[in-house]
Formats: structure tokens, C-alpha cells, sequence
């Protein structure tokens, strides 16, 4: 079994930042892409954003050009910046990684208010 740790959500208002953060144990290896997705009441899972052990990185139309996805390989922890949040960013992120299977994270709320 693989834990998966988040971090980094919270409240914010209209047009602040967040950072998210999502880390792996350090022992594991072969993680194919580690991402985001977001669930908001009431609505489907959705992908947020992904990035692969090549550093290919795709985004949710939604969210392209204010969220930045990154990591730390030696460290197997992946980063969520989001900036310009809008309300409608209101959700439970869910980390995941890849490997033979995937792990999820067990969620941090992101709550975008005035």
C-alpha cells in the first residue's frame, strides 16, 4: 500500500493563491505521472492536472494558465500552484500516483469565498 500525503488547501478569497502539496513514500520508484483531480459537490471527479516522470505536464481546459503543476523527483512530492482562483475551484482535491496501479490521497478541501 502506498500513502500518499496532501497538504495546502484551505480557505482563500476570489483571485488568491494556493499551493498544494503531495508527497509519496521516498522508497517507492517507477511512478509513472502523479496529478490532481477535484470533486465538488454534487458533480463528477475531474482531472486537474498531470505531470509525468518526463516532466510532461497536461492541464484541465478550466484551469489552464493559473494552476502550475511541478515536482520533486527526489523527494517523489508534486506540487499544485493555483492562482486566480475562482469560486467555481471549490472542491476536494485528490492527489494520485501511478505506478502498476494508482494511489490516491485522501483529499484536502480547497474553498474559494469571499
Amino acid at each position: 500500500q502506498v500513502q500518499l500525503v496532501e497538504s495546502g488547501g484551505g480557505l482563500v478569497q476570489p483571485g488568491g493563491s494556493l499551493r498544494l502539496s503531495c508527497a509519496a513514500p521516498r522508497n517507492i520508484f517507477s511512478i509513472y505521472a502523479m496529478g490532481w483531480y477535484r470533486q465538488a459537490p454534487g458533480k463528477e471527479r475531474e482531472l486537474v492536472a498531470t505531470i509525468t516522470s518526463g516532466d510532461t505536464t497536461n492541464y484541465a481546459d478550466s484551469v489552464t494558465g493559473r494552476f502550475t503543476i511541478s515536482r520533486d523527483s527526489a523527494k517523489n512530492t508534486v506540487y499544485l500552484q493555483m492562482n486566480s482562483l475562482k469560486p467555481e475551484d471549490t472542491a476536494v482535491y485528490y492527489c494520485y500516483a501511478k505506478l502498476i496501479r494508482t494511489y490516491w490521497g485522501q483529499g484536502t478541501q480547497v474553498t474559494v469565498s469571499s
